[in-house]
């Protein structure tokens, strides 16, 4: 019979601090100590002989760790490589892509405050425009395709989505837009930032152009363990943000170069980056496996069943509706609240009541974006809902 999930028996699994009811996951996320350990065990194995291990062994230690993340992802591990963030991946993908003046990126106004800054450098560099469709909240799933569609000009060259946004926590709809963007000839970009361990993904299946997110969010991997996913039509036209030894001319098959620049294009051109710690990335099997023993499938129900109820609470009792379906957001979710100064009430929620979620702004609607992970438990959201009672 299977066990079932108990955050009682999850939350002394990880470092965080007792007496802060932590309600932020979605940030940086939060590493369980097994899985650091692991990270710790790579490091002092690499300084017992950093030459072999970054010279001669990292190359296929991070094959090894790609075929792990790919099964999990639905991909074929010869498409993926391993960032430190997605917010890299998507720098990487915007500043290769050959964009002239006047074309355009299609994205929303729902982005990350990050990713689009890194989209107006590149138009101001190459002269197109980054073009955000208004997504209006309430959030309404059925109407998203079209919306953004309409949109789409003779100019459109990029497609830029999040798969999970990050100030409203809302799950756009994006596997339709993806397979028009195709069929368009239009490259499909997707912010999947907080999108692995957090719901299912099949890459292969989505079919997007390019695909980036992080592992130490919801994966539960130590931080800066990301991944960038391209099909590989596309492996040509990326380049990497620092240009290293696997641009060099006629080393392909030397096994000296192999051992630490790998063997295709994609990971000769953006694995090897100069001398840094791998460790995080070599550790994302450790985070899979840590999730598989404790029933994920099952946290993640729980999680977002927690997420759902914290919302109705809160919206009982301001009288505001939420700002979507139930099925429109998963672990993560965006909480209205009455208007009123967000610094200010993320400083009160955390030094009045030690309650760490971050406030958030979508227009003149302010949120409290609360994560629910496997570590948190009903009193945790009964910690938020009596602030928020007490301050509104």
């Amino acid at each position: 019979m299977q066990e079932s999930f108990d955050p009682a028996r999850l939350k002394p699994l990880y470092l965080l601090d007792p007496d802060l009811v932590f309600l932020n996951h979605g940030s940086f996320g939060a590493c369980p100590a097994e899985v650091l350990a692991v990270q710790q065990g790579w490091q002092r194995e690499m300084e017992r002989n950093p030459v072999a291990f970054l010279g001669r062994r990292s190359a296929e230690l991070l094959a090894q760790a790609r075929a792990r993340l790919a099964q999990e992802l639905g991909a074929d591990p010869a498409h993926l490589v391993f960032v430190p963030n997605a917010t890299q991946g998507v720098n990487t993908v915007a500043r290769s892509l050959p964009l002239q003046p006047g074309d355009e990126i299609l994205s929303t106004d729902h982005e990350y405050g990050a990713c689009d800054n890194t989209w107006d450098w590149v138009c101001a560099r190459s002269g197109a425009r980054r073009v955000a469709v208004p997504i209006p909240l309430p959030f309404r799933a059925e109407e998203f395709v079209e919306r953004v569609w309409r949109a789409v000009t003779p100019r459109t060259r990029v497609l830029f989505l999040s798969h999970m946004t990050s100030t409203t926590a809302l799950i756009f709809p994006i596997q339709e837009l993806v397979r028009r963007a195709r069929a368009a000839g239009i490259r499909s970009v997707i912010d999947g930032a907080h999108m692995p361990g957090h719901l299912p993904l099949d890459l292969d299946a989505l079919g997007a152009d390019f695909y980036t997110g992080n592992c130490h969010k919801w994966l539960g991997a130590p931080k800066g363990a990301a991944f960038l996913h391209a099909r590989p039509e596309q492996h040509e036209l990326l380049h990497a943000l620092t240009i290293s030894w696997g641009y060099s001319p006629g080393v392909e098959g030397h096994t000296g170069f192999d051992a630490y620049l790998g063997h295709s294009l994609l990971e000769r051109r953006l694995q090897w980056q100069g001398t840094r710690d791998i460790s995080a990335f070599l550790t994302v099997p450790a985070a899979l496996d840590f999730a598989a023993r404790h029933h994920w499938p099952q946290v993640r129900q729980a999680c977002h069943a927690l997420a759902v109820q914290t919302l109705q609470r809160v919206c009982a009792h301001t009288g505001l509706s939420p700002l979507c379906r139930d099925e429109d957001f998963g672990q993560m979710v965006a909480i209205p609240v009455p208007p009123m100064n967000g610094e200010a009430l993320k400083q009160r929620l955390f030094d009045e009541f030690r309650i760490e979620v971050p406030v958030t702004q979508h227009g003149p609607q302010t949120f409290v974006r609360a994560s629910f992970q496997g570590y948190n438990s009903p009193a945790d959201a009964d910690a938020l809902v009596a602030a928020l009672q007490t301050i509104f």
